[in-house]
């Protein structure tokens, strides 16, 4: 069985991510990039579907954290004969993908073990495996494995063959130092040159530090927006611009059963969203790179908007089931794909174009062909303004006027007539105008309950639904609006399970079986309504709440279980930490903080 959710560490190198157990294994990698098959996924099986465990032996982990800053993790470890230090981190090179990872025996005597299983393709396959250089544990022999494209090189103290895996056991005393380098390379090019480990340790730390560091960040809670800031920038792929929803597939929302996504794909909204909590803290370019992936991903017909893309902008991500994992806590099916990219969801143009007006604000120009595109997707919104769509959260069942996706659209079209109105723009300001008041008197209409005069779910129901949070950060009614304040209140008795916020009622309206945590973007969503509705100490409570939530390192997933105190779902996740970033936010707005920073 692999490691808790919540246990992992995240490796990062704007390319891919490696997850590290606190047990010394990386259980998770695609190479080289996010969405590519994994080589190590014993997070959804066992260790034989692939993993790399590096520990001392009768090892017990003492502490383990990243150096400020950065992605680059230190781990103690104490055994009955002597301690030691181990660091890990990908370095940030585009041209390679390596794993690096070191161990320094720091008393005493220590026994480093290590169990390599390679399985490629999801574990479907195995590699062809091979040794190069002279000598039985000779410094020099380097592990070559292949399978089909990928190749896989591992340098360092030679581990020799057990099987269907690889096997080696060091012995190391106080001062000595040993290094193990995992490389991925396309198996018909000349294999790479071994890596220089120092100078790279040395780049990949000042990339950080430097990117993090011309982030405006304040507040009691800099350190977890500084690491929210971090995780986004580490979920960006540095050549493409496309922003993952979350590096991991299939990591349940409810354990044993099927609400199992792959999230390693670019969905405009958690994109939209991302960029927003970037700007917010001075990060313009990367916001830039990600409009020009936009322009890519979205060229040809706006009627063939999808609400997700690949990395590099593609189209298909049919989902299929991969039979022979049996899943994380034996939660299937494992699904790799994603069959939400077929979906009409209402609500994306209008965070797309939400994103984009703040870009423009932030003074970032408009080019040749940006404004081009905002203004077909407005005109997309507003020749389907009239169709029901999925929600949100991607309802698997019928679809329905849902009241956020209505705003949503209002905020497109609201978005549309300030870009001409504010910056001369060209457009058809009184066709969207028109289209916006109309939608505006059909909200406030259809999507207010006439008993309890709070904001609905969708036009179809009396029940309510956390993104209804979202309202008052379009500009579509102020925080304290009575509407809002009523459908809060409902959300209170409704939606709180142990003081954080479900999304909605899973009594069938999402198409699934099963049940969910609270999403813990919802939550942060509640600390940002608190904050600016007056209710300052309620929002600062949860958001210190919701901050001990993450793990050790600072990780959120999802979703979070306060019952058994653990992270549930895809992780870590972009949607938690931008939100995380959002609340922080909300809260030093209103009332600045002189407390010492978490």
């Amino acid at each position: 069985m692999s490691s808790s959710i919540g246990d992992y560490a995240l490796l990062a190198d704007l390319h891919t991510v490696a997850l590290t157990s606190t047990d010394g294994s990386i259980d998770w990698l695609c190479l080289p990039r996010f969405d590519s098959d994994s080589v190590f996924a014993a997070i959804l099986g066992t260790p034989d579907h692939g993993r790399w465990l590096m520990a001392p032996s009768q090892g017990t982990l003492t502490g383990r954290s990243y150096e400020p800053g950065t992605f680059v993790l230190r781990s103690s470890w104490s055994t009955p004969t002597g301690e030691c230090e181990i660091v890990e981190f990908m370095p940030i090179d585009g041209d390679r993908a390596d794993i690096v990872r070191s161990v320094r025996c720091t008393a005493g005597e220590v026994t480093i073990v290590h169990d390599l299983r390679l399985r490629p393709e999801y574990a479907a396959s195995l590699p062809w495996v091979r040794r190069e250089g002279e000598g039985q544990g000779d410094e020099g022999v380097t592990l070559v494995a292949i399978a089909g494209p990928d190749a896989y090189l591992l340098r360092g103290p030679a581990l020799t063959a057990a099987g269907r895996r690889h096997e080696g056991s060091f012995t190391l005393t106080e001062g000595e130092e040993a290094v193990w380098d995992l490389t991925w390379s396309a198996s018909y090019r000349p294999e790479p040159d071994p890596l220089d480990v120092p100078a790279a340790l040395e780049e990949t730390r000042t990339y950080w530090r430097e990117w993090v560091g011309k982030a405006s960040v304040h507040g009691h809670w800099s350190g977890a927006v500084e690491r929210s800031l971090l995780v986004l920038r580490a979920l960006t792929h540095v050549e493409t611009g496309g922003i993952v929803a979350a590096p991991t597939t299939s990591l349940p929302e409810d354990p044993g059963g099927e609400r199992n996504w792959d999230y390693r794909y670019c969905w405009l909204r958690d994109s939209a969203l991302t960029l927003e909590a970037l700007l917010a803290h001075g990060r313009t370019g990367i916001a830039h790179h990600w409009r020009d992936w936009l322009l890519r991903a979205v060229a040809g017909d706006p009627d063939d908007l999808q609400i997700m893309y690949g990395i590099a902008g593609e189209r298909q991500l049919p989902e299929r089931i991969l039979d022979h994992l049996p899943g994380h806590l034996d939660s299937r099916p494992v699904r790799i794909g994603n069959g939400a990219v077929a979906q009409f969801q209402a609500d994306v143009v209008g965070e797309v174009i939400i994103a984009l007006d703040k870009l423009r604000r932030a003074g970032v120009d408009e080019d040749e062909f940006s404004w081009s595109l905002q203004r077909a997707m407005i005109d997309f919104a507003a020749r389907h303004v009239d169709r029901k769509d999925q929600g949100l959260w991607e309802m698997r069942g019928d679809p329905h006027y849902f009241t956020h996706s209505r705003v949503m659209v209002w905020a497109a079209l609201d978005r549309g007539v300030r870009a001409v109105s504010d910056f001369g723009l060209p457009g058809p300001v009184e066709e969207w105008a028109r289209l916006r008041e109309e939608l505006r008197t059909e909200i406030l209409t259809r999507g207010v309950h006439p008993v309890t005069g709070g904001f609905v779910q969708h036009y179809d129901t009396d029940e309510v639904d956390a993104s209804l949070l979202q309202i008052p950060q379009t500009g579509f009614v102020p925080y304290d609006d009575p509407r809002m304040l009523m459908s809060v209140a409902q959300m209170e008795v409704e939606l709180m399970h142990d003081g954080l916020l479900l999304r909605y009622r899973t009594n069938g309206t999402d198409g699934l079986s099963g049940d969910e945590y609270p999403f813990l973007a919802c939550s942060f969503w509640l600390v940002e309504q608190y904050a600016f509705s007056g209710r300052v100490e309620e929002a600062t409570a949860l958001m210190d709440r919701l901050v001990d939530c993450g793990t050790d390192l600072g990780l959120l997933a999802e979703e979070y279980d306060p019952d058994g105190q653990r992270q549930m779902g895809n992780f870590p996740q972009a949607f938690s930490h931008l939100a995380l970033v959002r609340a922080a936010d909300a809260l030093e707005d209103v009332a600045p903080t002189d407390r010492s920073p978490r």
